[in-house]
């Protein structure tokens, strides 16, 4: 039933639960599981760099590491489950990054993690995964994290 899934990531909690979700479908269907990390260009730009000597140093620098981190973690436990993976890590708008992508690598299911808030907190700042789910056109799942905040 699934070929491709995508797992999109920012390395919190939330995407740790979907991370094993991902895996746990991927291993099932014997699926090839992408997954997308996306430097927020938002988050980029909203940095006046005068903080940092050197701009290697700056919040893209910090996000592409923090990437790299996660989609090799997630690499070893796909490896460690027999799951084949394909990786990536984009800049732009994470919402519309993330719809890009399925799009252009056809996949069949997108897997993607949110933090239960409460609803003024989601009223106000929104969710990426919320964005997702009004964008695509795909079949998506959801996988919901309880957090105290």
């Amino acid at each position: 039933m699934y070929d491709r899934i995508l797992l999109s990531t920012d390395g919190n909690v939330a995407s740790e639960r979907a991370a094993t979700h991902a895996l746990g479908l991927a291993a099932a269907h014997d699926a090839v599981l992408y997954v997308l990390y996306v430097v927020d260009e938002d988050v980029v730009t909203a940095y006046s760099g005068d903080e940092y000597v050197d701009g290697a140093e700056g919040p893209e620098h910090g996000l592409e590491e923090h990437g790299e981190e996660a989609l090799s973690e997630l690499r070893q436990r796909a490896s460690e489950a027999g799951v084949d993976t394909e990786t990536a890590i984009h800049h732009g708008r994470p919402s519309e990054a993330i719809v890009a992508y399925a799009n252009d690598h056809d996949v069949d299911l997108l897997v993607l993690g949110t933090k239960r808030r409460p609803d003024e907190y989601r009223a106000l700042l929104g969710s990426v995964t919320d964005r997702v789910l009004r964008l695509t056109t795909r079949p998506a799942t959801v996988v919901k994290t309880e957090v105290s905040e």
